[in-house]
């Protein structure tokens, strides 16, 4: 009869089974609880749990290393050798992998390798869904409807290699989106959270945030394209900034593919991307933004390497005092681009030095300009320059002489992210921020609202 392994133990037989030149084994043990409401009520509630487990065999052949990468999902041991052999057969029928590179040695062990997994449940909404009912109340008794969910994920990762790495990482994560309509639906407010625990978000404060919008849009004002004065969001700069990260390769810069190529060749390591002395970096222990602080990698790509499993992640600079300073590579990037290692991390910090709130930096503002809520379908429209379309969404809202007077119609943008740093004015407080457009993918991060002086609305959109 099949048992169901504790997942270090899977890992271990995983490793033993593996008759390849070298080995890596990736166990993810993930459960998740969740809540959606709709009009005011609460609609759904489940708690999940699932196991996926990753193989990786290497095989060493006279032109060079092979890989082959296999995942299944609810694996139990009488799945293992099947799985293990699988990986084998698809290194052994593959060509050299051109990221070949020795298994991470060296690397302590995790002191909880052999523990059970975390888990969550339902508990983690104890306080939470309580404060939840109490915005209901208050929205139906305002003449608002709430809509939304609130997601909490934890996933327990063990890796093991066959060069005797066994390291664990434990990565809770929460996300809290809220909506808020008037009956008549035609106004729409949305407000976001990322959370490691639900302890640290107040849904009275996010219906009084959205009570507020609902108000500003009983005026309705139509404004054309054209280049604005806008105010820019931590979530609106969390998605623009995230495809800045996930679009800055050491190899494709190199190669002169990317907005980060020097004309000539090279790259533009070491220039000036902004006047305002904004940091942009990822550190796996940034307090209430934790990721894992070693290599996960489930496959191969432009950021990453399954060879690179277990290697070891410390803060990374980005961008330092408004100057490129890094850019991502594997090992074998590094040696190819001779730029200094950097693997990819999961979270990403935006700091300008600024001590002005959103609000306060509305209060500021002198003539006119845009306050956003939030982006959304976000797309690449050439990578030399990283330009970026877009949406407006749930709330675009006129700013004259320091006050919100109404709501303006939505607007498609096109802006690259990179030009609009070097055009900011103005960046505000740091704070943690849920991505919009990319919160599926990204949660982990903390940005400033930025001041732009000119930011391109390139056309009309009628959507909300």
């Amino acid at each position: 009869m099949s048992r169901v392994s504790k997942p270090y133990e899977i890992v271990e037989r995983a490793l033993d089974l593996s008759t390849a030149d070298g080995c890596v084994v990736i166990a993810d043990e993930e459960s998740s609880a969740n809540l959606r409401w709709a009009g005011n009520a609460l609609t759904t509630n489940g708690v999940t749990r699932g196991r996926t487990l990753t193989v990786v065999a290497t095989v060493d052949g006279a032109e060079g290393t092979a890989s082959g990468v296999v995942s299944r999902a609810a694996v139990t041991t009488d799945d293992l050798e099947q799985l293990v052999r699988a990986a084998e057969a698809a290194a052994r029928s593959a060509g050299p992998a051109e990221d070949a590179q020795p298994l991470v040695t060296g690397v302590p062990a995790s002191p909880d390798f052999t523990d059970a997994p975390a888990e969550t449940d339902s508990e983690v909404f104890a306080a939470f869904a309580p404060a939840l009912g109490d915005a209901f109340a208050r929205a139906r008794a305002g003449g608002r409807e709430l809509y939304g969910f609130a997601h909490h994920q934890m996933t327990s990762t063990y890796l093991g290699t066959s060069t005797g790495l066994r390291l664990r990482h434990d990565q809770p994560n929460g996300t809290l989106e809220l909506n808020a309509k008037s009956p008549d639906r035609t106004r729409s407010a949305w407000a976001g959270r990322s959370t490691r625990d639900f302890k640290d978000v107040d849904p009275a404060e996010m219906d009084a945030e959205l009570a507020r919008r609902l108000g500003w849009a009983e005026r309705r004002i139509e404004l054309p394209a054209g280049r604005y004065e806008t105010l820019l969001p931590p979530t609106a700069v969390a998605d623009l900034l995230i495809y800045q990260l996930w679009s800055s390769t050491a190899r494709d810069a190199t190669e002169g593919r990317t907005v980060f190529s020097k004309p000539g060749g090279g790259t533009r390591l070491g220039e000036t991307l902004s006047p305002l002395p904004l940091t942009l970096r990822s550190d796996p222990h940034a307090p209430g933004l934790e990721s894992a602080p070693f290599v996960i990698a489930h496959s191969s790509g432009d950021g990453g390497s399954v060879f690179d499993n277990g290697l070891p992640l410390a803060r990374t600079d980005w961008v330092a005092d408004g100057r490129l300073e890094r850019l991502t590579t594997t090992r074998h990037t590094a040696g190819l681009t001779r730029q200094p290692l950097a693997p990819a991390i999961d979270n990403l910090l935006l700091e300008g030095g600024g001590e002005r709130s959103l609000e306060e930096m509305v209060a500021a503002t002198t003539g006119r300009a845009l306050l956003l809520t939030c982006l959304w379908y976000i797309r690449e429209v050439d990578p030399a320059t990283l330009l970026l379309t877009g949406l407006t969404r749930d709330g675009v809202y006129l700013v004259e002489d320091g006050e919100v007077v109404g709501e303006v119609n939505n607007f498609r943008f096109n802006e690259s992210p990179v030009d609009l740093l070097s055009r900011a004015t103005e960046a505000g407080r740091t704070e943690k921020t849920l991505p919009r457009e990319w919160g599926d993918w990204f949660t982990r991060a903390a940005m400033p609202a930025l001041r732009i002086p000119d930011f391109n609305m390139s056309s009309v959109s009628r959507g909300v």
